[in-house]
């Protein structure tokens, strides 16, 4: 499986490794020394009360932010946020959509994909729009649909490269039962295909579905590792178009 950067193919790996990851805010010490090593085609869970350094943890793997001491690894290569060629190996689901709200989700996705380089987009994103149920309103201004069809079109924007490492911050924000049978189909797919995941979720049922291992954060540090068995495949059930 291999990441793009523009036209250019960047590099692949088949684990991400973080030693002694510590980030610091001023006095306050978000991570404490994060060790883990997550490998491809796996799912795992990051757990824990509120402020406990989860959020704080997805952004340094996203390198969306820098740690104060520590490494990251992808593969035997060192992440650094300025290494566009590592940037492009993410797909990374925050909390804001980072969609243009003036354009619909189709010319987001469309521009974006140029922006990777993508060989045959239109392929991709009628997979895309199949697999998460864009529907006539994705069609609409961003910034004119509900918060669940944005949370739909946020999530279309973080596969759309097929990206190694996905790093999904509350996805089922939002989304409505239909769509989180849905995602819970298209997390279970990206661990079939060999991506690894990253999932920040206060939902257990949806943990429940999708983890393989589960790691509980508390005061910046790993505090306890479980593993978690998906069950099977549920079937998604068709709902009618609506808002979320």
């Amino acid at each position: 499986m291999a990441c793009y950067s523009g036209a250019e193919v960047a590099f692949d790996f088949q684990s991400v490794r973080a030693e002694g990851l510590v980030r610091l805010y001023g006095a306050t010490r978000a991570l404490a020394g994060v060790d883990l090593v997550l490998e491809a085609g796996r799912v795992t869970a990051l757990e824990g009360p509120n402020g406990s350094g989860k959020s704080t943890l997805l952004r340094l793997l996203g390198l969306r932010d820098r740690p104060t001491r520590g490494t990251l690894w992808f593969g035997e290569r060192r992440a650094r946020s300025s290494d566009p060629a590592a940037r492009a190996c993410i797909g990374l689901l925050g909390h804001e959509s980072m969609l243009l709200p003036e354009l619909s989700t189709w010319e987001n996705l469309r521009w974006l994909a140029r922006l990777h380089g993508l060989a045959r987009p239109e392929r991709r994103l009628a997979e895309l729009g199949e697999r998460l149920g864009l529907g006539r309103w994705a069609e609409r201004p961003v910034g004119t649909c509900s918060r669940g069809q944005r949370q739909r079109a946020a999530i279309a924007r973080a596969l759309l490269h097929a990206p190694r490492l996905l790093l999904l911050d509350e996805p089922a924000t939002g989304l409505d039962a239909a769509s989180v049978r849905r995602l819970v189909e298209v997390v279970r797919a990206e661990r079939a295909r060999g991506a690894i995941v990253v999932l920040v979720s206060h939902d257990p049922e949806l943990v429940d579905q999708v983890a393989d291992r589960r790691l509980r954060l508390r005061r910046g540090r790993i505090e306890a590792e479980a593993a978690a068995a998906a069950p099977a495949a549920v079937p998604v059930t068709e709902a009618a178009e609506g808002h979320s």
